[in-house]
């Protein structure tokens, strides 16, 4: 009787631990998790973040949200807009600050998704260059193209995206068919483009949780970071190594599709350049080439057009927008979702649990045990996913991992669920298929997982 009495009271301690860790890891962003659903899930800010901060927050949130406008203009704190862009807003790509999805086939204007353009490093003097710049534009459009401009002004071309369908089967015999895109961009209008010009199709990520990503130790992810395997085990992630302008020498990447900027403030600005055509003091030139007069032959909005004070605002309300609690963590389906997860390798790479570094200056991120479920590493994704344009340490093949937290909420966010650098998987699932390379061992394991699996795994993955 006391041995059974023992068993049970082991039984419910061992309960008790899982249920206390699930709580645990309900909150995402630690501190600053928020209890939100529907279409704002992502759109509040830290929960641990005073009130006599919240005016801040407002205040960036305000630029990034409302339109900026043609210079000269009476708004004249908004205005410098163009005069090539690819949006007038932020939140025109990150839809409520949420995911970008790419463009129908036969839509010809990609709001939320753009293509980053270059050439490859051929003489001596752009080998020199790349080192810094971490590419080499194409001569004519730049590093991206702009597919609209001011009104009566020629934009620099078009988008076009057309699949091809790749068929997957699992070992149950189920198949997946899968479309595999292909870019082209027509109508230039500037001359034709360097025969040899690369192409990468971006779609917007979500802004949640990035000032708890900027807040990871550098020494965590050289850590994490293995990039000869050192240990077998197939994963080699490795850190890029970027640029960072302010400080001028290079630093550890972390945001964007390919980990090319080192930081938030670096970030922003270089998308306010690129996407909304308008300069800072990091990026004090206007987004035209050498062989484009459009830039000098209309008015601008000052020098510079985005003041370090409003970049300010940005960088802190891109810094403390919250990621939202997890759901449903007790249900026996998510539960068995995460051990497969966990069983097919997943979290080699989308790492579920860090701890933040201390930052005097930014006190609602400092020291928080996250669940951001990734390295921040670049990991060769295979030949299925390359888009064969290098970015500084990036290869063509290699991409970092995004994370995951708050991936569950992107259809009643964003009212889509297209996933994956570019928006070609239509749901998560598609998502996972098209992992190849280091992750091609996880890929052939969830291959083998029956429906009732698949489910699981479905269903861990939106409760996060």
């Amino acid at each position: 009787m006391q041995s059974f009495s023992k068993s049970i009271l082991t039984l419910c301690l061992a309960l008790s631990a899982s249920s206390a860790v699930l709580a645990y890891e309900i909150k995402s962003g630690g501190g600053t998790s928020v209890s939100k659903e529907g279409a704002n899930a992502y759109s509040l800010p830290a929960a641990n973040l005073p009130m006599s901060k919240r005016l801040d927050f407002s205040v960036g949130n305000s630029f990034f949200r409302n339109p900026w406008v043609q210079a000269p203009a009476s708004t004249d704190a908004r205005d410098g807009l163009g005069p090539l862009f690819n949006t007038n807003g932020c939140q025109n790509c990150h839809i409520k600050d949420g995911r970008g999805h790419p463009p129908e086939e036969g839509d010809l204007h990609a709001v939320s998704m753009l293509v980053r353009l270059s050439i490859p490093a051929m003489t001596a003097e752009q080998k020199k260059a790349y080192i810094k710049d971490g590419v080499i534009p194409e001569p004519t459009y730049g590093g991206q193209l702009q597919d609209f401009a001011l009104q009566d002004q020629t934009p620099e071309g078009k988008i076009n995206i057309r699949y091809t369908p790749v068929t997957v089967t699992f070992n149950d015999g189920t198949q997946v068919t899968l479309r595999k895109p292909e870019v082209r961009i027509t109508d230039l209008g500037y001359g034709p483009m360097h025969p040899q010009t690369q192409l990468s199709a971006r779609v917007a990520p979500p802004m949640i949780g990035l000032g708890l990503l900027e807040s990871i130790a550098d020494e965590t992810l050289i850590a994490w970071a293995d990039e000869n395997d050192g240990d077998g085990d197939g994963i080699s992630g490795k850190v890029n190594r970027v640029w960072d302008v302010r400080t001028n020498d290079f630093a550890l990447g972390r945001f964007g599709w390919k980990a090319g900027q080192p930081n938030l403030m670096q970030q922003n600005a270089a998308a306010f350049n690129g996407d909304v055509g308008l300069t800072s003091q990091l990026f004090p030139d206007e987004n035209c080439s050498a062989k484009q007069s459009i830039c000098q032959d209309l008015p601008n909005g000052g020098e510079p057009e985005v003041s370090d004070n409003i970049l300010a605002f940005v960088e802190f309300y891109s810094q403390h927008l919250a990621v939202p609690m997890r759901r449903n963590t007790e249900d026996p389906q998510v539960q068995l979702g995460q051990r497969l997860f966990a069983q097919a390798g997943c979290d080699s790479c989308h790492k579920p649990k860090v701890i933040t570094a201390k930052r005097d200056a930014l006190p609602a991120l400092s020291e928080q045990t996250i669940h951001p479920y990734t390295d921040l590493l670049l990991h060769d994704m295979g030949p299925g996913l390359a888009d064969n344009r290098p970015e500084y340490l990036a290869n063509g093949q290699e991409w970092r991992t995004p994370p995951l937290w708050g991936i569950g909420y992107t259809q009643e966010v964003n009212g889509h669920t297209h996933f994956l650098h570019d928006g070609r998987a239509r749901n998560l699932m598609e998502a996972v298929l098209w992992h190849g390379g280091e992750a091609q061992t996880a890929q052939q394991t969830v291959l083998t997982f029956n429906q009732n699996e698949r489910e699981a795994l479905i269903a861990f993955l939106n409760s996060l």
